[in-house]
């Protein structure tokens, strides 16, 4: 079975589908989703991406990112993708949406129409080894500290979330526990 992603324009209305590689390769842009999964402290759940990944293997990420099949609402896509990478299910939210584009130094372009969900979860994740290699809760303001000292050891459309968070929903951390 060919993967495929979702080509869409800038407003996210669909015009076409492109093999999920091809896409990357000629930086067509794309429907893409992003999951952030929190603890009852507040914590953030973090993904290593599994060193496999044909991009950014190793970097630390959001719970769980993907892109929906053609015909796949991105809500659904999210739901499984969380299951699929992570081991668990939750009620997901979204959030916002947001355009990025960035290039790699394997020469693979991201080009997404990236929509942000957020669920709640208190239980072990069980990653699976293909997508994730690690994962770890952490606070808020030690992800900020570490984001800003090691940009590097994240994924670039992670870092454009948790700024567009602080711009966008500026109270949501205040639950955090001391």
């Amino acid at each position: 079975m060919t993967d495929n992603v979702i080509l869409v324009d800038t407003n996210n209305n669909p015009v076409g589908e492109m093999e999920k590689m091809e896409a990357h390769v000629q930086g067509a842009l794309h429907r893409a989703l992003s999951v952030l999964v929190f603890n009852s402290k507040g914590e953030i759940l973090l993904q290593q991406r599994a060193y496999t990944k044909y991009h950014t293997p190793g970097l630390w990420s959001n719970t769980c990112c993907s892109h929906p099949r053609p015909g796949e609402d991105s809500l659904e896509a999210a739901t499984r993708r969380l299951g699929e990478e992570m081991g668990f299910t939750v009620p997901l939210e979204k959030s916002f949406d947001f355009i990025y584009r960035a290039h790699f130094d394997n020469g693979l372009i991201e080009h997404e129409f990236d929509h942000v969900f957020f669920g709640n979860f208190d239980g072990i994740p069980v990653p699976n080894p293909d997508e994730a290699h690690d994962f770890k809760w952490v606070r808020h303001s030690d992800l900020m500290e570490d984001m800003r000292s090691n940009p590097e050891d994240y994924t670039v459309w992670f870092r454009i979330i948790m700024e567009k968070i602080e711009e966008r929903i500026p109270g949501l951390f205040n639950r955090e526990m001391v």
